[in-house]
Formats: C-alpha cells, structure tokens, sequence
C-alpha cells in the first residue's frame, strides 16, 4: 500500500536531526507504526507473540541487545518493555549520537515503569487520526500560518454537507480513508470495540467492564464539545443507559481513556480580559477522532443529516482535531472562552511568542454573521494592553469557500485548510 505523507514527517525528521531518539505516540490505529517504520531501518515490534519469550529473556538479562541492530531503529509499542526506554536514554548519553532510535506507543506507560524522563535525548511527538488534508479531501487552498500572519486568502472547498457526515462517520483513521465501499464505516466501530474488549485491559492489565465502558464512551459523545461534569456524566449513564457508574469507576475509566489517547481535554483560555463575568473554567471533552463518537452512537451518515444539532457538536470535535494538527508546531494550545453569562468561543489559539487568536466554529455559512460578531464582541473583552491583538479573528465552517470579509473575520472552510 502506498504511503501517505503525514504532517508529522517534517517534524520527525527535524527532531532525529538534533535528538538521540524521537517517541510517537498516540491511539490505537492512526498509523504511528506505519510513519514509524518509513523513517527507520531496523524494526522491534514488541506486540508480536512469536517473539515474546524471547523479548522477556532479553528484558530480565541484558536489554542493551534491543538496541543492536541498523539506525534509526524502531521499537513499536514500546511500552510493553519500558526497559528499553532506560536503555536508550543511557545509549544515547554514552554515544551523544543523533537519530538513533524511534519509538511508537498508543498508551502511556504506569507511573514509575521507567527511571528517568528522556528530557534532553528523547522527544516526544503526538500523532493523531488523518487529518482532511492529510486524507486528500481538503483542497489545501488556505494555510493557517498565513490566517495567523493575516494575509489574504481564498479557497473553494469541494467537499458537500453529506461529505462531511460521511468523512466524519468513517474517520481519519489511516485503514479507512481509501476504502471506497461501505465497508469503510465499520473501521471505527472496530476501533471500539478493540478499545472496549482488549485495550482497555492491556493498559495495566486491570479488569474493566466492556459494557460500563462502552457506555461511558456513549455518554462522553452524547456530551460532546460541552463543559461536562463528571456528575453529569454519572446521572447521564445512569438515566440514559440504565447502568450504574460509581465515581472512582468513571473517573478510573476516564483517566484509562486519556492514557489511551483517546479522549481530550481542551482547557479554559488563560488570556487576561476586562470583563468581570466570572469564567468557566471546566474544560471540554472531544474524542481525537469524531468516528468515535457516531461509532458509539451507533449513527449513520444519514443519521447526522437528519440530526444538524448533533451534527454540529460532532463537526465541532472534527475541527479541533484538524487545527491540532494543522498547528501542532507552532501552538502551545487549544482553549476555549465560555462566561457566566454562557458567552462562547471555540477555540483560541496561542503560539509560544505570545501571538493569538479565536475561531468560532458553524457547519452552515447561514450562522457567519452571528459568529464574526461574537468574535468581534469577544475582541472587545480581551485586555489587548496586556495580551497584545489578535493576529486573526476566523469562523470555521463545512460551508464552500474561505475569504476575508470587510470587517476582518477570516470565513475558512475546514475543507480548504492545510497547516
């Protein structure tokens, strides 16, 4: 199968240039092993059973032998031999060579698995589902570097309202974006349940209950792109799905489910404002891929057209994942604005020198007008005295085109976006 080029390869590239040993980690699926090995010349996969005594004789003895052999060398799910983690961090403070080894992980390994956190010879990259360009399926029209550094820009997206249901029902996990049939919509709920039956056990090899955790995963997508309690959490399963979830069980299987890389937490923005609203400060939920959410709602493509509610918080959750990645290198974050008075906006980016800006998010061009205005409202409640202003105000949309308007509020389609 042909490789596509994912937006992490530059960024791996550049990290074995300058460090001992790069780590990619991430969920289940999104194609670590795959990027992995097209930057490697030598590959341990630790998952393969043939090999397992083998692997455990060599762990107990002398690990220094996972090391040998051609460079970079690649240790896929490394996490199931933390060892190896030490014995790269020692290798590669002996050797002060670089690009020598890469590892992929999809869990984070137990607290106290490893000795020594790698800072200075181990760096780390997170790697997510395909983003729309990383698919093929965003024309690439408009780069977000230049709506940071507030250039003209424009773009004609191709992709259709039922594109979008069905890009966000399939995914952007690696295994599916080429699939043509059908067939293509059950990778996630493959990806579900692998995650609710295997993955979740792997971990650390607790024993966690399938169905309670399935409806966890349910009541996380019926909540959605919201500040959800956990105590809503707990009523919602209870009320909705009939199951009871005490509260150290919901918050173990959160916590499982961030180790995972499957769920994320994006904060409340700590920008310096002049209103006295007081802010809330709860941060929101998203899954790092939307399939996850339709796949646990059991929803179809045609399921989302006729329910444009839920169609917009999931197309929310669709463009959080994108601008993570589109902005992984030069953004310290994603937050989130939200007031007492229930005053939002989506998503506020900062990079590390200080530079900002906000985006609101809308599947239909009809609610433009109503966003750019929040967007200008919420400039007005910035201290740009202390913040400085914003290089962009942008509503995103799964409307046609991306343009500037008068007002200076970017309109950007998510499927003319590239990073």
């Amino acid at each position: 199968m042909k490789y596509l080029p994912r937006i992490v390869d530059l960024e791996i590239d550049e990290l074995l240039e300058i460090m001992g040993a790069v780590l990619i980690e991430g969920c289940k699926w999104c194609g670590k092993s795959t990027t992995g090995s097209h930057h490697a010349k030598s590959i341990i996969e630790f998952q393969n059973p043939d090999r397992k005594q083998e692997y455990d004789e060599i762990k107990n003895t002398q690990p220094s032998l996972f090391l040998k052999g051609d460079k970079p060398r690649m240790f896929d799910e490394w996490q199931m031999y933390p060892v190896v983690w030490d014995a790269i961090r020692t290798d590669v403070d002996h050797s002060h060579l670089k690009g020598e080894y890469i590892l992929t992980g999809s869990a984070k390994p137990s607290e106290g698995e490893t000795m020594h956190t790698g800072t200075g010879r181990i760096s780390r990259v997170l790697m997510r589902p395909m983003s729309l360009y990383e698919s093929n399926e965003s024309t690439g029209e408009v780069s977000f570097k230049d709506v940071f550094d507030g250039k003209d820009i424009s773009g004609v997206s191709k992709l259709s309202l039922e594109d979008l249901a069905s890009i966000i029902v399939r995914g952007g996990w690696p295994a599916a974006v080429e699939v043509k049939s059908d067939s293509k919509y059950r990778i996630s709920k493959e990806y579900v349940k692998s995650l609710i039956h295997e993955e979740i056990k792997n971990i650390d090899g607790i024993e966690r209950n399938p169905e309670k955790m399935q409806n966890v995963l349910r009541t996380l997508a019926r909540n959605i792109s919201t500040q959800v309690s956990n105590s809503t959490l707990e009523e919602d399963v209870k009320n909705n799905f009939n199951n009871e979830v005490s509260r150290p069980t919901l918050n173990d299987y959160l916590n499982t489910l961030e180790k995972l890389f499957v769920i994320e937490n994006v904060k409340a923005t700590n920008l310096k404002f002049r209103s006295k609203y007081a802010l809330r400060t709860k941060p929101k939920k998203y899954f790092v891929d939307p399939s996850i959410a339709t796949a646990v709602l059991e929803m179809s493509p045609d399921d989302l057209i006729n329910d444009l509610n839920t169609f917009g918080f999931i197309f929310e959750n669709l463009c959080i994942r994108d601008l993570k990645i589109y902005t992984q290198n030069y953004c310290n974050d994603i937050t989130f604005y939200r007031d007492e008075k229930d005053f939002e906006i989506d998503a506020i980016l900062k990079t590390s020198s200080g530079k900002w800006g906000a985006v609101e998010i809308k599947l239909g061009a009809g609610y433009v007008d109503e966003a750019a205005n929040n967007l200008l409202k919420f400039k007005k409640k910035v201290d740009t005295k202390k913040c400085g202003e914003p290089s962009f105000l942008a509503v995103l949309t799964g409307s046609q085109y991306s343009y500037k308007r008068e007002d200076g509020v970017y309109v950007l389609s998510i499927g003319t976006l590239k990073p």
